[in-house]
C-alpha cells in the first residue's frame, strides 16, 4: 500500500535509541488528513488522490439582508466551496496530489492519520526551502573571491567576467550569478522514521528536512526504499 501524509514541521529535537545513542530527529504535526477528490485516467489522464491538511476557521458575512450570504464563508473562494461540498468534507487550508499506482485503497471522506507510518520506514519528505532573499555568487553557489591585491579594487566579491565579448557574445544559459536564493521546492529522499505519537497526531524523522518551522510539509514512502 502506498502511503502519503501532510503536516507541519514543528522543530527539531534528540531521542535516545535503544542502546543510548542521540538521535537528531525532526518533529513533524502530520494529519490527520481527508481524502477530497479521486482522479482517475478516464476522466483526467491519471491516477492521483487528493489530500487536505488544516482546518479553515470559517468567516461569515454579517447583516447581510438575505441568508444565502449568511450560509456561505466569505474566506473561501466561490470555486473551492464548490469542490469541498461536492465531495463532502470540510474546507482545507492545503491541497496536495499524490500520484499512487492502485488508487482504489482509498475512498473520498477516508481520514489519513499518522499510525499509517510506523518507525523504520522509509521516507521521502517535500517542503519548500527557507527563502533568502537576493544572495551573490559566494553564498548562493559557495565561489571564491578575487584576489584582495593591488588593482582589485571594490569588487573581490563579485562574480568576474561573465565570458568572451566577440564570440559567443552572450551570456551562456545556466551561468551561476546573483539572484533569489531559497523559497523554493526541496526533497530530501531516503529518510527514516524513529517514532510516531498516533495520540498527537506526531512524527519524529531522523534528520532535517526542508523548511522553517510550522512549514508544510509531504511526507511519502521512499522511492529508494
Amino acid at each position: 500500500m502506498q502511503k502519503a501524509i501532510i503536516g507541519k514541521k514543528i522543530g527539531m529535537t534528540q531521542v535516545f535509541d535503544e542502546n543510548g545513542k542521540v538521535v537528531p530527529v525532526t518533529v513533524v504535526n502530520a494529519g490527520p488528513c481527508v481524502v477530497s477528490q479521486k482522479k482517475t485516467t478516464e476522466n483526467d489522464g491519471y491516477n492521483s488522490v487528493q489530500m487536505g491538511f488544516g482546518d479553515i476557521k470559517l468567516k461569515y458575512k454579517k447583516g447581510s439582508r438575505t441568508a444565502k450570504f449568511d450560509e456561505k464563508p466569505i474566506n473561501v473562494t466561490m470555486p473551492m466551496q464548490g469542490h469541498f461540498a461536492k465531495a463532502d468534507v470540510a474546507p482545507k487550508k492545503v491541497l496536495r496530489e499524490f500520484r499512487f499506482d492502485d488508487i482504489d485503497q482509498y475512498n473520498i471522506g477516508d481520514i489519513i492519520k499518522v499510525d499509517v507510518f510506523a518507525p523504520g520506514d522509509k521516507v521521502d519528505v517535500t517542503g519548500t526551502s527557507k527563502g533568502k532573499g537576493y544572495q551573490g555568487v559566494i553564498k548562493r553557489w559557495n565561489a571564491r573571491r578575487l584576489k584582495e591585491s593591488h588593482g582589485s579594487g571594490p569588487v573581490v566579491r563579485h562574480a568576474g567576467s561573465n565570458g568572451a565579448c566577440s564570440d559567443p557574445s552572450r551570456v551562456f544559459k545556466g551561468k551561476k550569478l546573483p539572484g533569489h536564493m531559497g523559497a523554493e521546492k526541496v526533497t530530501v529522499k531516503n529518510l527514516e522514521i524513529v517514532k510516531v505519537d498516533s495520540e498527537n497526531n506526531l512524527i519524529a524523522i531522523k534528520g532535517a528536512i526542508p523548511g522553517p518551522n510550522n512549514g508544510t510539509v509531504v511526507i511519502r514512502d521512499s522511492l529508494r526504499a
